[in-house]
């Protein structure tokens, strides 16, 4: 017997697809800090399974992440309104519309933080490599992709949250 597949439509408005049910996978305290950051999950919203792409809007004040950097996962951003803050290892870049970003597996630490009076909205594409581990250089923060595609996280020491 086949699988059946539910049909999607082929288009959508982006803002239509009905953003994240659960708005952050990291613990308290760290999760305060990604506050004010909604994600549309259209790659999800499609049914793709080898890469994520989210429609993020960053209210006034909030964050993308914690600065972090993927083993395996690449990312990718593009600046659709408003003016992030790219942080990266020790530097800043302030990235505008029409302006991208890439973000190799091993490479720089990196989010990005709205320090504007307006909201930021960007697309954020990545590959959802199995295997995974997000680490943190400026918190106690560690992350493994799980089996289920969900992230695990624990204290660096290995020490579940």
């Amino acid at each position: 017997m086949e699988k059946s597949v539910p049909r999607r439509p082929a288009a959508v408005e982006a803002a239509a697809v009905a953003p994240r049910a659960k708005p952050s996978s990291y613990p308290e305290p760290f999760a305060a800090r990604v506050r004010g950051r909604e994600k549309r999950p259209l790659g999800d919203f499609f049914g793709l399974t080898n890469f994520g792409v989210n429609l993020t809007r960053l209210a006034p004040g909030a964050q993308s992440a914690l600065k972090h950097c993927h083993s395996r996962q690449d990312e990718f951003v593009f600046i659709l309104e408003g003016e992030p803050t790219l942080l990266f290892d020790d530097d800043e870049v302030v990235l505008r519309p029409g302006m991208c970003a890439g973000f190799p597996a091993q490479g720089a630490a990196h989010c990005l933080v709205n320090r504007t009076d307006r909201d930021v909205v960007y697309l954020e594409i990545g590959d959802r490599s199995p295997g995974d581990e997000a680490s943190y250089p400026d918190d106690d923060l560690k992350a493994a992709l799980g089996v289920d595609g969900r992230w695990i996280m624990t204290h660096k020491d290995g020490r579940p949250y």
